[in-house]
């Protein structure tokens, strides 16, 4: 009785509220999951070919720079608005309006990436025979993932919080928890869904990290030899 009180009394934290709505709370956290999920690899895979097309020339670097920055500062509302005679009150409304907002980090952070890496370190494989497509995806992108993955992580982020605007119509994952709430000020709902949020973001971050760790090895490697290099240079003090 004590437990289904806590609706009756608005409290912020209500056990009932989890027991009895499991399973819309699950719904809306798949949703939620799905949408970043979709919006981010779009991105990467729109991202990609943009950050090839701006590093081959300066001259399109600026263009294509100043509209991925210029779409990251179009309000989301204003975004979805606009997007709204293509694709109706649908979740590609959202994930589109996701996709170009995820496009300034992920741009960028491959360009950066890839202009990081070490010119002796393409060079010589080119003395090895390499072709500009083997470089590519066998040295450069390589070399580039540790810039990668943090944009990857920076956008995957961005987008969970993002996420929770579609709620404006319908496809908001969590977000159509919270604004269902907002009216009547249903504090549980209200925090659970804003909790979940915050915890998805943490998790997707820590998967990446632990993602990038795997697929860049070497990195590891590198950072044991600084701190034994350190550890040595204080034992000679």
């Amino acid at each position: 009785m004590a437990g289904q009180n806590c609706l009756v009394t608005n409290d912020w934290i209500c056990g009932e509220y989890l027991r009895s709505r499991s399973q819309e709370l699950t719904d809306a956290t798949v949703q939620h999951i799905w949408i970043t999920a979709v919006s981010v690899v779009i991105g990467l895979l729109v991202a990609f070919p943009l950050a090839l097309l701006a590093r081959r020339s300066r001259r399109i670097a600026g263009p294509v720079l100043g509209l991925t920055t210029v779409l990251y500062t179009v309000p989301s509302l204003a975004m979805f608005s606009l997007l709204l005679p293509l694709f109706g009150l649908s979740a590609a409304l959202v994930v589109t309006g996701l996709v170009l907002y995820s496009l300034t980090i992920l741009v960028r952070n491959i360009l950066a990436g890839l202009e990081a890496v070490p010119q002796e370190a393409k060079d010589a494989a080119k003395g090895m025979g390499y072709g500009p497509g083997r470089l590519l995806w066998e040295v450069e992108l390589p070399l580039a993932l540790p810039a990668v993955m943090a944009g990857v992580r920076i956008a995957t982020v961005s987008t969970i919080a993002l996420t929770t605007v579609g709620s404006i119509v319908g496809r908001g994952g969590l977000g159509n928890l919270i604004e269902d709430a907002l009216p009547s000020f249903f504090k549980a709902q209200v925090l659970t869904a804003s909790v979940l949020c915050v915890l998805l973001a943490v998790v997707a971050d820590l998967l990446l990290l632990g993602v990038q760790r795997l697929l860049t090895p070497w990195t590891r490697i590198r950072t044991t030899r600084d701190a034994v290099g350190a550890v040595a240079k204080v034992k000679a003090v």
